[in-house]
This record gives C-alpha cells, structure tokens and sequence, in this order.
C-alpha cells in the first residue's frame, strides 16, 4: 500500500514538474517600433498632471488612458538643480507588450546645474494597445 501512495505521489510530481509551467519570453521577440508624440505641459489631461504631481519626488512610471490614446509617463524623482532632459531610447510594441525605454540626461551647461530641485519626467501619446506596458 505504501509503494502504491509512493509511485501515486511521483507519479503526481513528475507531471506538474515537467508539464505544469512553461516560461514565455516576451523580450526575445522583434520589437515594432511605435508612433508618438511628447506632450506638452499645457496639453496633458488634468487628472494626469495631478496624478503626476502626487508622485514627482521619488522616481515613477504610470500609463494612462484617455478614449483611444495611451499616455506613459516616466518622472526621475527630485533632482538638485533644472537643466535635466529625458531621452526616448525606444518606444516598441512585441505581440504581448509595449516596452518604454527612456534615458535622462544631465544639464548640458555647468550655468544650469545650481538652483532649485527640479523634478524631471516625460509623458508621451500614442494609440492605445491592449498590452502589458513594460517600463526599462
């Protein structure tokens, strides 16, 4: 009775090990570069820009929708002086995701790196997917 519970639990066992899980990778797929524009600051939806100035001190990404256009934002957090500018490295759709890579550059000249904090961050439009959005 014992070797029969035995070989019912390996049996068990080996199936979900080998049959149960499979890992997909959404990343080794070629990526469809995207359209989009960069919003300007008067042009961002109200409820945006709060959302935005909730979260601006520490480093954040939000997605936002509003009718058919998708809204991705990504804020660097607190910055100890102006003169920051956020690059769009890639802007890329798989069959399962949109992926939003952006780089922030430093202040180009040593005038603009005294000051006030600033609080660096870009949103940018473009069609609405019905995709995981993947922030890099």
């Amino acid at each position: 009775m014992r070797k029969a519970i035995s070989l019912i639990c390996m049996a068990v066992f080996a199936v979900l090990l080998f049959g149960g899980c499979q890992i997909v990778r959404i990343e080794g797929e070629p990526r469809e570069p995207l359209t989009y524009t960069v919003v300007k600051q008067d042009d961002i939806p109200r409820e945006l820009l709060a959302l935005i100035a909730e979260k601006k001190e520490k480093e954040f990404q939000l997605t936002y929708q509003s009718g058919e256009d998708l809204y991705l934002i990504k804020g660097y957090g607190r910055q100890m002086s102006g003169g920051y500018s956020i690059q769009v490295e890639e802007l890329g759709m798989t069959g399962s995701a949109v992926f939003f890579r952006t780089k922030l550059l430093g202040p180009s000249d040593l005038g603009e790196s005294g000051g006030e904090p600033s609080y660096p961050y870009i949103v940018i439009k473009t069609a609405y997917r019905e995709r995981t959005v993947q922030f890099e």
